[in-house]
């Protein structure tokens, strides 16, 4: 779509993305795009700063830091791998890990629902408070609502942080070079389809589990290997497709990938068969995105591989000059498609 039309337009169910002020983008597909462009940004006016990384990038008294913020509205909250709480608290270190911030501190806020049993709200906050420690982040502030029955889902949950950024560290979605390998950490498609097995009784011969984890770790074994990065991202909502296309428009360059190189696991490649999803489109919650230059590609793969979080880490394609913001997949019989944004959610509520 060219533009909403505000006056008529209503918001779709699944529809969960909101902006922040010094705008980070999120993932989430078209409509998200669609909405910050046309709607919020407008509406802020002068008040906001847009931007399309995972957080924004402040200086304040000195210091550059990053700041990001997202809301958590997953269903079930409890799936094969995770819960809604450790998907919260890693969501977040991960938005601000691919500025390259070191993640200190999170807030928590909680919209939960009239009714909804003590022991699952344990549940989830035992599983926040161990994901933050995992991470070695600290949960310094929060906030707690009660929504009547009937108007909630359970616990609904917002987390914000705040992360430092070291001098000479310059990773954003607009540093894309043409020339740059692009790197994926690992298996594509496992948390949107672990969410979604759970979610319908679904069974494809073995559980797949969700990915969920923390990738400041991660990244920082990628910056201490010396090799420069251009730009890094984690394709959750709208899967790698909607990360390789908000890069590439970012960027003004064009990304063209192999399929035949995509690290999809037979789980889920048989799970997609079945619902006749595109595991490009199916979210992810504990793997990046890398842009890295062709020189360096090596040495980062290498220090990726030697993380617990990077052992999967593969190169799935390069920067081009050809197509800006578009990208393009070379298929296993040799033919050229065209990756596009997605326009919707494949799965909603996967995160």
């Amino acid at each position: 779509m060219s533009e909403l039309d505000i006056e008529s337009w209503t918001c779709p169910a699944p529809l969960r993305d909101s902006p922040n002020i010094v705008m980070g983008h999120g993932g989430g597909g078209a409509l998200s795009a669609e909405l910050i462009e046309h709607l919020f940004l407008p509406a802020f006016g002068s008040a906001a700063v847009a931007g399309l990384g995972d957080s924004a990038v402040v200086t304040l008294a000195g210091a550059r830091l990053a700041f990001s913020t997202d809301s958590y509205v997953v269903k079930p909250m409890f799936f094969p791998g995770g819960t809604i709480g450790d998907l919260a608290v890693n969501g977040t270190v991960n938005d601000l890990a691919m500025s390259g911030a070191r993640p200190m501190v999170l807030s928590t806020a909680f919209i939960l629902e009239e009714g909804t049993p003590l022991t699952e709200i344990r549940r989830v906050a035992q599983s926040m408070g161990t994901a933050a420690l995992a991470a070695g982040v600290t949960l310094v502030t929060g906030d707690t609502k009660v929504v009547d029955s009937g108007h909630g889902d359970g616990v609904f949950v917002n987390t914000a942080g705040i992360g430092v950024i070291d001098d000479g560290v310059d990773i954003a979605p607009e540093n894309a070079t043409a020339g740059d390998v692009v790197i994926v950490s690992g298996d594509i498609g496992v948390h949107g389809i672990a969410v979604m097995s759970c979610r319908e009784g679904l069974e494809f011969g073995t559980e797949v589990s969700s990915d969920s984890a923390p990738l400041n770790g991660l990244v920082a074994a990628m910056l201490a290997s010396g090799g420069k990065i251009h730009t890094l991202r984690d394709p959750t909502r709208g899967g790698v497709s909607a990360t390789l296309n908000e890069i590439a428009k970012a960027a003004h360059v064009g990304v063209s990938i192999d399929e035949r190189s995509l690290p999809i696991p037979d789980a889920v490649r048989d799970a997609c068969g079945v619902l006749g999803l595109d595991a490009l489109f199916v979210a992810n919650e504990g793997k990046l995105i890398a842009f890295v230059p062709a020189e360096d590609a090596d040495r980062i793969l290498n220090a990726m591989r030697a993380h617990p979080l990077g052992t999967g880490a593969t190169a799935i394609g390069r920067c081009v000059t050809e197509h800006p913001g578009m990208v393009v997949a070379q298929t296993a019989f040799g033919a050229t498609r065209v990756v596009d944004l997605p326009l919707g959610e494949q799965l909603p509520r996967i995160c």
